[in-house]
C-alpha cells in the first residue's frame, strides 16, 4: 500500500494533468450538442461491437451443445423411420409384428478419435458399455455407412472404420438391386471397391449405393456412396467399380451407434439349421 502511494506521489503531476482533461472533456460533451451526439454515437457503436463479439464467442462455444443435441436428435429420428419403414412394410403384408417395430435403437455418440491415412484405420467415440454399446454394433452417420463396433470399455468404444482393408459392408447396387460387397483398397479414403457384380449387371456412373440388411448389423437402406468409375476387362467374371463414400470421413464429428435388436435370434435361428443340415 505504501508503494502505491509513493507511485501516486511520484507522478501527481501526470494524474492531476490527466484529471483536468477528463473533466474538461466532460464539460465539453455535456455543454455541447454536436460533441455530446458524436460520443453517444461512438460509444454506443463500440458497445454494440463489443456485445456482438461477445455474443459471437458464446456461441461458437455453445456449438459443442448444440451438436450433441442435434446428434442425439439424430439418432431418435432414425428410430422413428425405421419404424415407420417397418410399419408400411407389415401394412403391405397385412402382418402386425411389434419386435419388428423396434428392430433397431441407435444411440449418438461423438467421435474422439479417428485415422484415415493408415491400412486398417479405427475410430474412437465416447459412449460404452455403460450406455449400451457393445462389440459388433454398427455404426453409421447422417451421410451414410462409418464401421463397426470393435472393442468396447466402461465408458469408450473403438469402431473398426469403413476404411479399413479388412471390413467388408452387404451392400446392394440399388438401380437392379444386386447384392454385393463393398471394400476398402487401402489408397484413397474417398472411394471404396465394390465387389463381386457380374459381368452381365448393367452399371452406370451415379448409381446409388447402399447397405442390403442382409447381415442383420446394419439397417437396410443406409447410404454407402456413388459409382465414381467402373470397368469391365475382357474375360472377367466381375465389373472393377469404385465407390465414392457418402461421408468424408475427415470430416466425421457425430455418429449413431445402431443396435440390432433381431440379430442374437436370427443369427441362433441360422446356426441350428446349419448344424441341422450337417
Amino acid at each position: 500500500m505504501e508503494r502505491l502511494f509513493l507511485f501516486v506521489y511520484q507522478y501527481r503531476a501526470f494524474f492531476t494533468f490527466l484529471s483536468l482533461e477528463i473533466i474538461c472533456v466532460l464539460l465539453i460533451v455535456q455543454n455541447n450538442q454536436y460533441q455530446s451526439s458524436k460520443y453517444f454515437n461512438t460509444s454506443n457503436e463500440v458497445v454494440a461491437n463489443v456485445i456482438s463479439t461477445s455474443n459471437g464467442v458464446k456461441e461458437y462455444f455453445g456449438l459443442r451443445e448444440i451438436n450433441r443435441e442435434l446428434a442425439e436428435e439424430n439418432a431418435r429420428l432414425h428410430q422413428r423411420l425405421d419404424a415407420k419403414k417397418n410399419g408400411l412394410a407389415q401394412a403391405k403384408l397385412a402382418v402386425v409384428d411389434s419386435a419388428k417395430l423396434k428392430a433397431f435403437n441407435y444411440t449418438s455418440a461423438k467421435v474422439i478419435n479417428n485415422s484415415i491415412n493408415l491400412a486398417k484405420n479405427y475410430i474412437t467415440i465416447n459412449k460404452g458399455s455403460e450406455d449400451g454399446i457393445a462389440s459388433g454394433m454398427a455404426v453409421i452417420s447422417v451421410k451414410g455407412v462409418v464401421g463397426k463396433v470393435k472393442t468396447v470399455a466402461k465408458h469408450f468404444a473403438v469402431v473398426i472404420s469403413l476404411l479399413n482393408i479388412d471390413e467388408q459392408v452387404s451392400s446392394t447396387l440399388k438401380s437392379s438391386n444386386y447384392f454385393c460387397t463393398t471394400q476398402w483398397d487401402g489408397l484413397d479414403p474417398q472411394l471404396v471397391d465394390l465387389k463381386y457384380v457380374p459381368r452381365h449387371v448393367k452399371i452406370k456412373v451415379g448409381d446409388t449405393i447402399v447397405t442390403s440388411g442382409y447381415n442383420a448389423i446394419f439397417p437396410e437402406g443406409v447410404m454407402v456412396g456413388v459409382v465414381k468409375k467402373f470397368e469391365l476387362k475382357e474375360e472377367a467374371l466381375f465389373h472393377d467399380i469404385k465407390v465414392e463414400l457418402a461421408q468424408d470421413f475427415a470430416q466425421l464429428w457425430y455418429v449413431d451407434v445402431v443396435k440390432s435388436n433381431l440379430k442374437n435370434e436370427r443369427d441362433s435361428l441360422e446356426k441350428a439349421t446349419i448344424k441341422v443340415v450337417k
